[in-house]
C-alpha cells in the first residue's frame, strides 16, 4: 500500500517535532529540513493541529509542538486519519464498480485482509517508538537549540 504525500508530509512533521519535544518550530524550519513546499506543509500542519496531534501557537515566539506525548501518538491512527477510507482496488469505492467480475471476483477480501494486516502492524507502533533516536534524528534535520548568552560576572 502506497501512502499519499500528505500521509508522508503529516508523519514526518510528527518525527520532526518528536525529535526535540520541548522545543517549538515552524513550518518554514521543517519545509528546510525536508526540502517540501510551504503551501504543501501548511495544510498538513492544519490538520494535524484540528485533529489534535499538534497544537499551534500564532505570533512571535509561536510554532510547533506535539499536542501529546509521543509515547500517546500511535502511528497507525495518523495514517488512517490521513489517508482516509483504503480502497487499494477499484471495486472498494463507494459508487458502484465497473469492474466485469465484481459480483464473482476474490481478490476485494484478499485485499481486505492485506489492509487489515498494514494497520495491525502500524498500530503495534507509537511515535516514540520511531523516533527513540532523537539526536541522531535532530543533527540530519538540522536541528539546534538557540545557543543561551551566559553573562561574565
Amino acid at each position: 500500500m502506497k501512502l499519499t504525500a500528505f500521509t508522508d508530509y503529516s508523519l514526518r512533521v510528527l518525527i520532526y517535532l518528536a525529535a526535540d519535544p520541548d522545543r517549538r518550530a515552524t513550518i518554514a524550519e521543517i519545509c528546510r529540513a525536508f526540502d517540501i513546499k510551504e503551501n504543501h506543509l501548511t495544510k498538513v500542519v492544519h490538520h494535524l493541529g484540528k485533529r489534535g496531534w499538534v497544537a499551534t501557537t500564532r505570533g512571535k515566539g509561536g510554532g510547533l509542538v506535539l499536542a501529546k506525548a509521543a509515547s500517546e501518538i500511535c502511528v497507525g491512527h495518523v495514517v488512517r486519519d490521513t489517508e482516509g477510507q483504503a480502497a487499494p482496488a477499484e471495486c472498494f469505492a463507494q459508487e458502484e464498480s465497473s469492474c466485469a467480475i465484481v459480483s464473482c471476483c476474490r481478490l476485494k477480501g484478499v485485499l481486505a485482509e492485506a489492509v487489515k494486516a498494514f494497520y495491525a502492524v502500524l498500530d503495534r507502533y507509537t511515535l516514540a517508538d520511531i523516533t527513540r533516536n532523537p539526536r541522531e534524528l535532530a543533527g540530519i534535520l538540522h536541528i539546534h537549540r538557540p545557543q543561551v548568552a551566559t553573562a561574565i560576572a
